[in-house]
């Protein structure tokens, strides 16, 4: 994809491990090319990065296909920013509509479901730095939160010059999951800096997520 390449050469060989460690097949892509193939296969799709509008037509029409076929999906920081009106199928599938992000800032993170796979290895209260993004109104119903973010312990309107964000308030999700459409979706807007890939606990909130 065309976002964050710093942080690929950190997440690839620390997703090898993850793998070897689990015992999984991994096929990692630097383009939406295994798109084009049969994604039956997969058991998940990891979009590290990588938004909706990186899928051509026909590639979208497939991964709609295989997530209608019990498909799971896990969309990682910046695939939550889709604001095409042209495929809503996708904007639905994330469920909560990226609306701006504060400069990155430490803040406490809250376990809102301790009984979902990515929450298993986290504390209950985790310092994280990263970019905390502030979300819409959420366009798809069932959503179920994770993780979120406590307002209180960072600064939501820090931002750059002619920009302004106001924070979400109490209610600010950071990680979530849903079925849809026949298939399954876990989100997270954590993981946005290279340097947090090669943390255990991220990557554990990761493979849970990827797990589940």
């Amino acid at each position: 994809n065309r976002y964050h390449h710093d942080y690929t050469v950190v997440a690839k060989p620390q997703f090898e491990r993850m793998a070897q460690r689990h015992g999984v097949d991994l096929t990692w892509s630097w383009n939406s090319a295994p798109f084009d193939g049969d994604l039956s296969p997969y058991a998940a799709i990891v979009l590290l990065n990588t938004p909706g509008d990186e899928l051509k037509a026909a590639q979208r029409t497939n991964f709609e296909t295989y997530v209608r076929k019990g498909g799971g999906v896990v969309a990682v920081h910046r695939a939550l920013i889709f604001t095409d009106a042209e495929w809503p199928w996708f904007a639905r599938l994330v469920g909560r509509p990226f609306r701006i992000h504060p400069m990155v800032q430490t803040a406490i993170v809250r376990v809102e479901d301790r009984d979902f796979p990515a929450a298993f290895g986290l504390p209950d209260r985790w310092l994280w730095t990263d970019e905390w993004y502030e979300f819409g109104p959420d366009i798809t119903t069932g959503l179920r939160t994770v993780l979120s973010v406590d307002e209180t312990s960072y600064d939501p309107t820090r931002i750059w010059p002619g920009q302004t964000a106001k924070g979400m308030g109490k209610v600010h999700p950071v990680a979530w999951y849903h079925a849809y459409d026949g298939g399954r979706v876990f989100a997270t807007a954590l993981g946005h800096t290279p340097e947090l890939y090669n943390d255990a606990l991220y990557l554990d909130h990761l493979y849970g997520g990827i797990w589940w």
